[in-house]
């Protein structure tokens, strides 16, 4: 029996101690919940409750908050106070170390987050080259029998490691289309790769240095290697969108060797081209959500020849991913590559289109 008592007491003064260290939000008709304040935007909060999981919740229709835990509070002005969290009557009151009470207007907070939240967020902020990678790869394929024998193979890879001040980006794309009945059996072979690295200078301004290549059957192109340097604007930086200005000089280097076919022969004219020149890079670059589940993206590059003013580069990206899942997508490309001086023998303009599944890899923590 007085087992019993004890076990009964012990669990008693359990609950109890954890309904006393829980965090308590009432609302403004009265209910009133407990668990753990986890973060909030300034617009909604998210309390982790026992029986339902992390629950969300309008800051509006909160009339008081109460934490026991330390909240890591930021406000309009950018200063972040630290301490346990009282409201009353639309105010804020953060019970700090180091300045005593913090008090602001509810309004007045742009972020909340709890110690676990604001460990991620620093990490986030300075990860290791190994970690924080997000992007994906894009795979479509399509094959044809009967009165043609086609195949098509169209892969893609992004991949971006963003820190507080710097972002790295790599990228490869390829197409290949095969028909068996035609001579030659390739009609298309095109693949791009490249390699770019962003430092902010100041919150809208940053420096970029690139290294890009591209191989291209259809304008007979062996390899282009085009190093980049210059500046960037972020004309517009948010959640949902960001427009970048890019400005810069490069050098480039592309290698042709084959020529069309001469007619009735088959033969290749052998070129044995190269070229080497100095260029300028000009290019806007957007990345939009559209919802919660849809991705656009589109870019445009120009890169005038310095030393031949007649001559030059363009290119135009337009993208959209749709979620389907966490893992997984479908996406569609379009893209136009312009040469004003290709070769004797190939066209000036390539258009593609591709579309087939996305597959999305979240950063590692």
């Amino acid at each position: 029996m007085l087992r019993h008592i004890e076990l009964l007491l012990v669990t008693s003064l359990t609950a109890f101690s954890s309904f006393v260290f829980a965090d308590q939000v009432t609302l403004k008709n009265g209910d009133r919940l407990t668990g753990t304040v986890v973060k909030s935007d300034g617009k909604t909060l998210v309390l982790h409750t026992d029986a339902a999981d992390d629950v969300t919740l309008k800051m509006d229709a909160i009339q008081d908050i109460k934490t026991d835990a330390e909240l890591h509070v930021t406000l309009k002005d950018g200063k972040t106070a630290v301490g346990p969290v009282t409201t009353t009557d639309g105010k804020l009151a953060i019970a700090t170390k180091s300045e005593g009470t913090v008090e602001a207007s509810t309004s007045d907070v742009t972020l909340i987050r709890n110690d676990a939240e604001q460990a991620a967020y620093d990490k986030s902020l300075h990860p290791g080259l190994m970690h924080g990678w997000q992007g994906g790869t894009n795979i479509g394929f399509s094959a044809a029998r009967g009165n043609s024998q086609t195949e098509n193979l169209a892969v893609a890879f992004n991949a971006v490691h963003p820190a507080e001040h710097d972002k790295i980006t790599i990228y490869e794309s390829s197409i290949y289309t095969r028909n068996d009945l035609a001579n030659p059996g390739i009609v298309a072979n095109l693949t791009t790769a490249g390699i770019r690295y962003d430092h902010d200078l100041m919150p809208k301004l940053f420096v970029f240095g690139a290294g890009d290549f591209m191989s291209n059957a259809l304008q007979y192109l062996d390899l282009r290697q085009v190093y980049t340097g210059g500046l960037g604007f972020h004309a517009i930086k948010n959640d949902n969108t960001t427009l970048d200005f890019l400005g810069g000089v490069n050098y480039t280097h592309e290698t042709y060797s084959n020529g069309a076919p001469i007619p009735g022969t088959g033969a290749f004219v052998s070129y044995g081209l190269t070229n080497r020149f100095v260029a300028l890079t000009l290019g806007e670059e957007l990345n939009k959500k559209l919802g919660k589940t849809n991705v656009l993206t589109q870019s445009v590059d120009f890169y005038p020849d310095i030393q031949n003013t007649s001559d030059y580069r363009f290119t135009f990206t337009l993208g959209t991913v749709t979620k389907i899942s966490k893992w997984f997508g479908w996406q569609n490309q379009f893209g136009d590559i312009y040469i004003s001086n290709p070769p004797v023998g190939s066209k000036k303009n390539d258009l593609l289109l591709t579309t087939g599944l996305n597959i999305s890899f979240t950063p590692q923590q």
